[in-house]
């Protein structure tokens, strides 16, 4: 087995993605298994420092796993954190769709993780199932990894300025439809692309999910908001946080405070 910083063994590849590929790795030292992400030099592309310095920044933040440690040779990259469980996309695909109670309750939790992030000044564009872990030995607790596309929504304490960009930012399933016409990102778009998760957890599909078209998957998700099959409560968070302007902090705490309501009264009637 490959030794990474004379004390990191790599044991298994469990992921791979456009930055490389992440493996399951045991420190010699502590006795503990991780998590190591390795980027190719070759690649420039230098999201795993970027990463890295999120990690950093956001130590010991609830739902934010640690990092351990940080370095390169002459190949590759390397950032070790806590190794995790299981997606929410494995567990979604693992038990098909769920009743909207479970929906609310899971989205109270991916609320409160974004929210976090938020109040640090940050925005994660790339809001997605697979990129929030369950801890390595309980379906209750939640985490928000890959945080190579992070970037701050401030600069010099002011609200960054609207602007046009290059290329689509995030998974084409789960991005806004302000990324799709290649606009800058703001928290409101992270909202949105959550809503798609749970929209997605709901129904176990979305109707975009096998299109191609750019433009037909706009549309789609455009009308989305008219689909009478899915629960108006959900309907509702997407279109207020669709008709957020690009600087509007989302008002988390009223979202969470509307689903809480709604988990009471489908108690009450189950």
């Amino acid at each position: 087995m490959e030794l990474i910083n004379n004390k990191y063994l790599l044991i298994e590849k469990i992921g791979s993605g456009k930055f490389g590929s992440i493996y399951k790795g045991f420190n010699k030292r502590t006795k503990e298994y991780v998590a190591i992400k390795i980027e190719p030099i070759e690649k420039e592309l230098k999201l795993l420092k970027n990463e890295t310095l999120i990690y950093q920044y956001l130590i010991n933040c609830p739902g934010i796993p640690n990092i351990k440690w940080f370095g390169k040779d002459d190949k590759n990259y390397y950032m070790v954190i806590t190794l995790l469980g299981n997606s929410l996309q494995n567990f979604i695909e693992k038990n098909t769709n769920f009743s909207l109670l479970s929906t609310l309750e899971l989205g109270i939790k991916l609320i409160n993780l974004v929210k976090i992030i938020h109040e640090k000044g940050l925005i994660h564009r790339d809001i997605k199932p697979d990129n929030f872990l369950f801890s390595l030995n309980s379906n209750n607790e939640l985490f928000l990894i890959d945080f190579g596309l992070c970037k701050s929504y401030l600069k010099d304490n002011k609200h960054i300025k609207m602007k046009k960009l290059n290329n689509i930012i995030g998974s084409i399933n789960y991005c806004s439809l302000s990324s799709l016409e290649y606009n800058e990102l703001s928290r409101r778009d992270d909202m949105e692309s959550l809503c798609y998760i749970l929209l997605y957890f709901y129904s176990g599909s979305l109707p975009w999910k096998k299109e191609i078209d750019l433009s037909n998957i706009i549309k789609l998700k455009q009308n989305i908001i008219n689909d009478k099959s899915y629960p108006n409560i959900l309907i509702n968070l997407l279109k207020y946080v669709r008709n957020l302007k690009f600087e509007d902090k989302p008002d988390y705490i009223l979202i969470i405070y509307n689903f809480k309501i709604e988990i009471e009264y489908l108690n009450k009637i189950n």
